[in-house]
């Protein structure tokens, strides 16, 4: 039979256990919210991917996106997730871009990662986003491009080169001078 001091004993190693997991989590998922700019040589072809789209599809009959089919066009990649508190604040200004150079041949493709597809959709319907959204299954998109923060920004130019890469939260003036570089 197990004593008062003992039950004890275990509870408090089994909150203290939970308290250093949670720790380690924070510290695994801040790397992926907190980096900086990138650079980018202009050299690299993106690597292409095709993708479920989870929300505004660019007709009511498309369900996938493939990247090479947007060749010609420049393009703005966001890799973003529904639990990314910076990524909810950067959705306004994502979203302004893209409403702003649409007409001038810009596409902005948002790429849910690290994510459920279902909070995906409903964050993205939630925010009313103007762009169509896939879903990186697996994060597999996410690990071709290197993304190892939240939100990450990455500028094509019409050939399919990555211009440049952002990770963080984004300067509208940043971005509109990014975008005003590949059109």
């Amino acid at each position: 039979m197990a004593t008062a001091t003992s039950r004890s004993d275990a509870a408090h190693t089994a909150r203290m256990l939970f308290v250093v997991l949670a720790l380690a989590a924070g510290f695994a998922l801040v790397p992926r919210m907190t980096r900086g700019c990138g650079t980018a040589s202009g050299t690299e072809v993106a690597p292409d991917f095709t993708a479920d789209l989870i929300f505004n599809a660019p007709s009511a009959d498309q369900k996938q996106l493939t990247l090479s089919a947007l060749r010609g066009q420049p393009v703005i990649l966001e890799f973003w997730a529904s639990w990314c508190q910076v990524c909810h604040s950067a959705a306004p200004i994502i979203n302004g871009v893209a409403q702003r150079f649409k007409d001038r041949g810009l596409v902005v493709v948002g790429i849910d990662t690290s994510d459920e597809r279902i909070l995906g959709e409903r964050t993205a319907a939630k925010k009313g986003l103007a762009f169509p959204i896939v879903y990186d299954k697996g994060n597999a998109i996410a690990r071709d491009y290197h993304v190892d923060a939240l939100p990450t920004i990455i500028v094509l130019s019409k050939e399919g080169k990555i211009v440049a890469v952002r990770h963080g939260l984004t300067s509208e003036s940043d971005l509109d001078r990014l975008v005003k570089q590949v059109l």
